[in-house]
């Protein structure tokens, strides 16, 4: 389908360096998009940006902590100047939390954990959200706002109530620009990842008891790669969602129903 095709748009991924957002950001460069990435580290920036700049699309990396308002701000100017433009944003950059009942848990670990997930989260889509409305009043409306949340949010997730907090907070925070964006017809949808192989999650997986704990609950009776994401960032970043926008879409193997 021609919808489909992303020639000639842009994506932002934060935290595109590696796990679920190096998996859409391979699916977006697929479908024909350029790229920016973001991440903390420069030498898995410098991997990612080889391996996606193999399909022949543009590919930006930048070093960016997104928990630091003036870097994002920074890093977003500088991407706009080297692409032209931002026609979609995943705020995909996020840390787990040190598990701790939350009468344990120390004051310092909660915001750590809300600096990024929920604050760099703010300060990306607000970058984001501005370009979009200045381009629309410009006469060139349109765009995709994308932000991860997870299953942590709609399940309840014991001694993990950091974590939880900030991904319920973006389901709401996407719902808001969904109504407050659509008169610059820019949608805005949540994605909320299960079980998913990633570097955050490997210490998890490679437990055995917390294996045989989780993977019968999952109905797939697998753990998701980040390949399966490829197919969601391609969908929310074409025309074909143009009408879909204040949306959850739960990707976890149907886990949190079962």
């Amino acid at each position: 389908m021609k919808g489909f095709d992303l020639s000639g748009k842009v994506a932002l991924i934060t935290g595109g360096n590696g796990g679920i957002g190096l998996g859409m950001a391979e699916g977006l460069a697929q479908a024909g998009a350029d790229l920016v990435i973001w991440g903390s580290n420069a030498e898995k920036n410098a991997a990612a940006q080889a391996k996606l700049k193999q399909h022949g699309r543009r590919v930006l990396a930048q070093r960016c902590d997104v928990a630091d308002e003036a870097q994002v701000e920074a890093r977003f100017a500088e991407a706009l100047q080297a692409m032209g433009r931002v026609d979609g944003c995943f705020a995909n950059a996020g840390v787990s939390q040190a598990r701790a009942p939350l009468a344990e848990l120390p004051t310092k670990e909660w915001r750590r954990v809300l600096s990024v997930n929920l604050d760099g989260a703010f300060f990306t889509l607000r970058a984001a959200a501005r370009h979009m409305a200045e381009r629309s009043k410009a006469g060139k409306p349109g765009g995709r706002l994308v932000g991860m949340a997870s299953s942590a949010a709609i399940h309840g997730a014991a001694r993990a109530s950091a974590y939880a907090a900030t991904k319920g907070a973006m389901l709401t925070m996407i719902r808001a620009l969904a109504v407050e964006m659509a008169r610059h017809q820019v949608t805005a949808n949540s994605i909320l990842p299960g079980w998913i192989e990633s570097d955050m999650t490997a210490a998890a997986m490679n437990d055995a008891k917390f294996a045989a704990a989780v993977l019968p609950r999952i109905p797939l009776r697998r753990w998701g790669t980040r390949e399966d994401f490829a197919g969601i960032a391609v969908y929310l970043m074409s025309d074909t969602s143009r009408y879909h926008t204040g949306d959850s879409f739960v990707i976890d193997g149907a886990y949190t129903i079962f």
